[in-house]
């Protein structure tokens, strides 16, 4: 047994009808009936200090009724301006506390001041000093009591019936913390956790410090059904050597956000959130360039094509940050354009920011509009976020995704050119190289195009135009982590295509801030490569996710575990494995996280050949035919099974 369970605090138990009445008093009978308590306790605090002093009760005559007359006199108007009864004793906290001492303070400067150091004859000196001091201790105990009842009573639940939680860091934030969760419906502060030797054997908060090696053992000594990691400045590397720690335990895992997302000031329960796969990257990110990040982007007119996108999204909150005179958004998804103007418009108010910041629903497919909107608005750098990249719906309507990706980026390209744009930077993907679906060829297609165009513009002078090529990105649209997660609070089972799957990932803001820097430092017709670390297993994703949040795996080691995860085989197009280079010889860029590829090209005349017989293919709804062009101007291209062509006699063929 726990010794913690011995110790179990004491219930008052108070009728509950007098309760429900106290609770729904008027506000002014309420504020009354504090103000009576307050002056029956000093008062009574008075005649305390007097039977201390004189081992007697007495009945005050004379200069003694004064002071009783004067200690009411004094204490009710500057609890008042100290706001005393303004607060809601259910809620009352240290905070709260604090303010009492503090009149409590004041009241007793001035009532020495009149008894001890000026004193009166036939009042002891002392009673002006013990007064203030009995009856700062009677108000503190009122006030908590009836803190304590009340909140009970009004919902506050007891310890028993809330999650018994740990808190990685007895720092700052960590204390903040546990003073968020101090009246928690869901949670039970028990402890703290910390590294610092200088912690260990101390109370914070009430609560006791544990050194951080005894991890998993507290946990499953103290009952420990939730860890709250609330050290917002550790490494990545860090954090991942503590989930290391708890993986096989029974304790679920919350984070806090990064130092900077805590910068606006206090910690509260809200900043709690799920463990992101972005948590288990073990490379911390690099600090970005401030140089690169500004150069195509300070003081310029820049348009973000599919701006409502994963990329596309968080490209212009980047840009937004880094003060263009104007940024032009566009995306053929109502909904989506929507949202990142009402966020980006939000933003701008909250930052004064004189950015004009422009929505344009368009398809970039649609020529015509996409030449009128670059003549209108003069973009100086164009970011081409706007794809098709899910690639089992692709596969199945291949001819809208080379519409979309090849010649949409086509379009994009040839109205830059003729707009004069400066910078124009495609968003490409690891699935362009050696590509085993329509998604990744389109995309492969899409990076010759700028290719070609790049070799013609070179001889003369005009738009400069590079490739950014990565890989996953966490909590876009088509990531695994966000259904995992939902498959997790389902309750299984958790699905992956492939035990032996493996995949690049990258956070979003990371990504979006390379992509950016890369841009900067073309020339004309590059190929940029994002170091994506190392590759990562999805099976051992999927587990990894399982396992913190503090369920266990079924499966045959384990027949009792909690969640199952279930193999269920590659969807269309799937590939085991995702590269990152069609060669083996990538150059070096002045940022470590970007190198430079050298991949084959295709001399415009060449092909522009090829697009037109692949645009045959498309206006023919032919997908067989589609996929032989594609392989022909991309050898690589390999479709991972064949398309399926039997289809019921009076249907058209899809794409």
């Amino acid at each position: 047994m726990r010794s913690d369970t011995l110790m179990a605090p004491i219930e008052l138990r108070i009728p509950q009808p007098l309760l429900e009445r106290v609770l729904a008093m008027p506000r002014l009978q309420k504020q009354i009936t504090a103000i009576t308590f307050d002056a029956f306790l000093c008062l009574a605090s008075v005649a305390i200090s007097y039977y201390l002093r004189l081992g007697s009760w007495i009945y005050p005559a004379d200069a003694q009724a004064l002071s009783y007359l004067l200690a009411v006199t004094l204490a009710l108007p500057l609890f008042a301006i100290f706001g005393l009864y303004r607060a809601i004793f259910r809620h009352v906290g240290a905070a709260g506390i604090a303010s009492v001492v503090q009149a409590c303070a004041v009241y007793g400067a001035a009532y020495a001041t009149l008894f001890t150091f000026i004193g009166i004859e036939t009042i002891p000196r002392t009673v002006g000093l013990i007064q203030p001091i009995i009856f700062c201790a009677l108000l503190v105990g009122l006030r908590a009591l009836a803190g304590y009842t009340l909140g009970v009573f009004h919902g506050r639940p007891r310890a028993g019936q809330r999650r018994r939680a740990l808190i990685y860091g007895a720092g700052g934030a960590g204390r903040q913390l546990a003073a968020a969760l101090a009246n928690s419906p869901e949670m039970q502060v028990v402890g703290f956790v910390d590294d610092d030797t200088s912690f260990h054997g101390h109370v914070v908060n009430g609560k006791p410090v544990y050194p951080g090696d005894r991890l998993a053992a507290l946990i499953e000594q103290l009952d420990i059904a939730d860890l709250l990691l609330a050290i917002p400045s550790a490494s990545r590397r860090r954090r991942n050597e503590i989930i290391e720690g708890l993986l096989g335990t029974s304790a679920a895992l919350h984070t806090l956000p990064g130092v900077t997302d805590l910068a606006r000031g206090r910690v509260t329960i809200n900043d709690l959130r799920e463990l992101d796969i972005e948590d288990l990257l073990w490379r911390d990110p690099v600090p970005p360039n401030g140089l690169l990040l500004g150069r195509n982007v300070a003081g310029k007119r820049v348009l973000v094509t599919g701006a409502g996108g994963s990329i596309g999204s968080e490209l212009c909150r980047q840009i937004l940050n880094l003060g263009p005179s104007a940024l032009i958004l566009v995306d053929s998804s109502e909904y989506n354009l929507y949202a990142i103007e009402a966020e980006l418009e939000q933003r701008r108010r909250v930052s004064g920011s004189s950015v004009r910041v422009t929505a344009i629903l368009a398809s970039i497919g649609d020529t015509e509009r996409m030449e009128r909107v670059l003549k209108t608005w003069r973009p100086e750098t164009i970011y081409h976020a706007a794809a098709y990249k899910h690639v089992p719906l692709v596969e199945h309507n291949p001819g809208e995704g080379v519409r979309n990706n090849t010649f949409g980026t086509l379009t994009m390209a040839r109205a830059a050119i003729d707009a004069g744009v400066g910078d124009f930077v495609l968003i490409s993907t690891d699935k362009a190289v050696r590509p085993t679906n329509v998604m990744g060829a389109s995309k492969r297609v899409a990076e010759l195009v700028l290719q070609a165009l790049a070799a013609q513009v070179r001889r003369g002078s005009g738009t400069k135009f590079s490739m950014v090529r990565f890989g996953n990105v966490l909590g876009s649209s088509g990531s695994v982590v966000p259904l995992f997660r939902r498959q997790i609070r389902a309750g299984g089972p958790v699905t992956v295509t492939h035990a032996e799957m493996t995949r690049y990932f990258m956070t979003i803001p990371e990504a979006a801030q390379l992509v950016i820097q890369a841009g900067a430092m073309a020339q004309g017709g590059e190929v940029f490569v994002l170091d994506m670390g190392e590759p990562v297993k999805i099976l051992e994703l999927a587990r990894r996710m399982i396992e913190l949040s503090g369920l266990t795996v079924r499966d045959r080691a384990n027949p009792d575990g909690d969640i199952e995860i279930a193999e269920v085989g590659l969807r269309p197009g799937e590939k085991l494995y995702e590269e990152l280079l069609i060669g083996d010889n990538p150059e070096p860029t002045i940022h470590s996280r970007i190198m430079k590829a050298n991949e084959a090209m295709v001399p415009f005349s060449r092909l522009e050949e090829h697009l037109d017989k692949i645009q045959a293919a498309l206006d023919a709804h032919d997908p067989v035919r589609l996929r032989e062009e594609l392989h022909r101007l991309v050898p690589e291209y390999v479709p991972s099974q064949a398309p399926t062509t039997q289809v019921p006699a009076d249907a058209r063929i899809a794409g």
